[in-house]
């Protein structure tokens, strides 16, 4: 048996895939896995920012394509990414275990600054732009775009002072020491993360056979995180342009969650791991 698992072409992107086959193959040793790379608009239109996009998804229309069409099996990608709606006929089968979900401010390893710097960040993310500037008051944004490598260049060159990228993902492709940059990890409750960063999530047809073999390999807490903070997201509309934080961790037998639209205003409960929704909805009524 063989399963095509289809993905963006990123060395990120890659490397999640390189994850969920490892897991599948682990589980199932006996099925085959080849790997197929897709090219999606958000790859191919990159003179335009994130907001030049009607909303979330310029990373996965064209794979959702090709699940539907039978090209893949499995679509590999970062939950945090996923459309506020799927594809028809499509569900999230699986959740992989969560990566470190925080943001991180990277400098170039010899420039200096403190809280009252006049820092130039690149970020198209609204929900950065302003929990840094809460943080550093005089600092401005400035968009950009690429994969990891490329950012990471136009700092080096100078066109930034500094960048704000994901935790997880700079962790899986082994960037988070060296002597080019330094690294500022933000703590949850001063820079809220977007929902379902750090989470690799698998998305397959509805009753596939796919969709069953992709489930044995969920992990079941971060399954629990993914749908409490998932439907803050779709309930609330988050997107790029949208300030939106969410953050959900199991404590022993019980959900915490914060939740904010306003860095100034963070929400925060805790609930029953088996109803997730339920706290995340009871937050959501408080925003």
């Amino acid at each position: 048996m063989k399963l095509k698992i289809g993905t963006r072409k990123s060395k990120l992107a890659m490397a999640q895939t390189f994850i969920a086959v490892n897991e599948i193959t682990r589980k199932f040793p006996e099925i085959e896995t080849e790997i197929v790379q897709i090219t999606t608009k958000g790859d191919r239109v990159l003179d335009k920012p994130l907001s030049y996009f009607d909303g979330k998804g310029v990373f996965v229309g064209e794979i959702e394509s090709a699940l539907q069409e039978g090209d893949i099996d499995i679509a590999v990608h970062s939950a945090k990414d996923l459309p506020l709606s799927l594809g028809n006929n499509l569900k999230i089968s699986a959740v992989l275990k969560r990566g470190d979900p925080r943001d991180v401010l990277i400098t170039r390893a010899d420039f200096e600054y403190n809280s009252q710097s006049r820092l130039n960040i690149g970020t198209g993310s609204l929900r950065r732009r302003v929990s840094f500037a809460r943080l550093y008051k005089n600092a401005i944004f400035s968009d950009i775009r690429g994969n990891v490598d490329t950012r990471l260049n136009k700092l080096l060159l100078g066109e930034y002072d500094g960048i704000i990228l994901a935790a997880a993902g700079l962790e899986r492709l082994g960037i988070t020491q060296g002597n080019r940059y330094k690294f500022e990890f933000f703590g949850i409750s001063e820079f809220l993360p977007a929902p379902c960063q750090g989470i690799i999530a698998l998305e397959c047809k509805k009753d596939s056979y796919a969709a069953k073999i992709a489930g044995e390999i969920s992990h079941k807490p971060t399954q629990i995180c993914f749908e409490a903070e998932r439907f803050v997201s779709v309930n609330i509309g988050g997107s790029c342009m949208t300030p939106l934080g969410a953050y959900s961790e199991m404590v022993g037998d019980t959900l915490t969650m914060s939740i904010s639209k306003d860095p100034n205003k963070i929400i925060t409960g805790s609930g029953n791991i088996n109803k997730p929704t339920d706290l995340a909805r009871e937050l959501i009524s408080k925003l």
